[in-house]
């Protein structure tokens, strides 16, 4: 009797901007499918990660994606490595993250319809949180852009809350029975391991964010002015990196004006986020809205209690009353209220970082989550061999 040949493990391309980003993100996610037979190719801007995902078993293939719009024919050269990319490596789905790879990547590869394509969406950013005339403009562009490209049958659409998937059903963004909710990536429990409050030493309020205003840092600045005029001691750290190729971006200057009236202090990007988290009193996060944010996700993994705005992605990690509390975004008074409330009770800080640690145990780890993303691709490959 003839041996059954062998099934190739199935391939899974990556498009992401930078390569960052996949290793803060996606890492741990990357990692659990690996252990489930994948193979991850990387597609993306590489800089001081390379070597690390190497390590990891993650081959790279280097495309010049721009994150910003003010170098178009960047996007062009972007379009040709996605197509070659594509054509050589031949993957069994080609898993698309962030606005800028889906609408390139699909560009690129309009035409190849056996090709399964992932658009997963990780909050609707900038132009969906913007009031500004040209981002209203640009926003219903966009929406037409991806009915136009997404309403496809081999492009499969993950979204990380409620509200964007909402969102994407009314504007009929994608076929209906091919959008997932899977609500984030995922977080390694064990690296983001649970530690007691300490009650001793410096009381520290840390906001984990790239430094652009879309993440509420001018009001959680404003919230520090005002709590530190009736008390000094607390320290309020915003710990993340500039971000010039935003169009939220704050400015240097600005930022040195926040440095030197001591309203704040800024500890830059950090590797050791756990360690972090483990000398906060509180994190917080006043953005106006989120896809599902990690920040929020890891620091209750650590047992530390939220203030988030009440948006669209932090409202399912940060539960008001449960582990946290909710305020209005763009509400600085709201905020300082908040955050003192949760400093005035000791009490109330144990709970919300109990409850926190088992929100994320239950819902938020890595198994679930990749076990969720490891279905939808079951479920493309099956659709893939059925010829669907």
């Amino acid at each position: 009797m003839n041996p059954q040949p062998q099934r190739r493990s199935p391939r899974v391309l990556f498009a992401v901007t930078e390569d960052w980003y996949f290793w803060s993100h996606r890492k741990p996610l990357s990692d659990y499918l690996q252990k489930l037979g994948y193979k991850i190719v990387l597609a993306a801007r590489f800089s001081r990660y390379e070597s690390y995902l190497a390590a990891a078993g993650i081959r790279g293939i280097r495309i010049p994606f721009e994150r910003s719009l003010k170098r178009p024919w960047q996007d062009f050269r972007a379009i040709i490595g996605l197509w070659t990319a594509v054509r050589s490596e031949h993957p069994d789905i080609v898993h698309l993250v962030s606005l800028k790879p889906i609408l390139l990547s699909c560009l690129a590869l309009v035409t190849h319809r056996h090709i399964h394509f992932i658009a997963a969406f990780t909050g609707m950013g900038y132009l969906f949180s913007s009031s500004d005339r040209s981002a209203r403009w640009l926003r219903w562009c966009l929406i037409i852009g991806l009915r136009l490209l997404l309403r496809r049958p081999n492009v499969w659409i993950i979204v990380q809350n409620p509200d964007d998937l909402a969102l994407l059903q009314t504007h009929k963004v994608g076929i209906p029975d091919r959008i997932r909710l899977i609500p984030g990536v995922g977080v390694d429990t064990s690296v983001f391991t649970f530690s007691e409050l300490k009650f001793s030493g410096p009381c520290l309020v840390i906001l984990p964010a790239r430094l652009i205003r879309d993440k509420g840092i001018e009001e959680f600045v404003e919230a520090a002015r005002k709590i530190k005029q009736s008390d000094p001691t607390i320290r309020f750290v915003v710990v993340g990196a500039e971000d010039p190729d935003n169009p939220a971006s704050i400015e240097s200057s600005v930022v040195d004006r926040w440095l030197r009236k001591g309203i704040i202090e800024w500890w830059g990007h950090r590797d050791d986020m756990t360690a972090v988290y483990q000398q906060a009193r509180i994190v917080c996060l006043p953005s106006y809205r989120e896809g599902m944010p990690k920040v929020l996700l890891e620091a209750a993994a650590c047992g530390r209690p939220l203030v988030a705005s009440d948006v669209a992605g932090c409202r399912e990690v940060c539960r008001h009353g449960v582990n946290g509390t909710l305020v209005p975004p763009r509400a600085s008074d709201e905020l300082a209220t908040a955050i003192l409330n949760v400093m005035s009770s000791s009490a109330l800080q144990v709970a919300y970082g109990t409850a926190g640690r088992r929100i994320v145990e239950s819902e938020y780890s890595i198994e679930q989550i990749g076990q969720q993303t490891h279905e939808c691709y079951e479920n493309i490959l099956s659709d893939h061999a059925g010829g669907k």
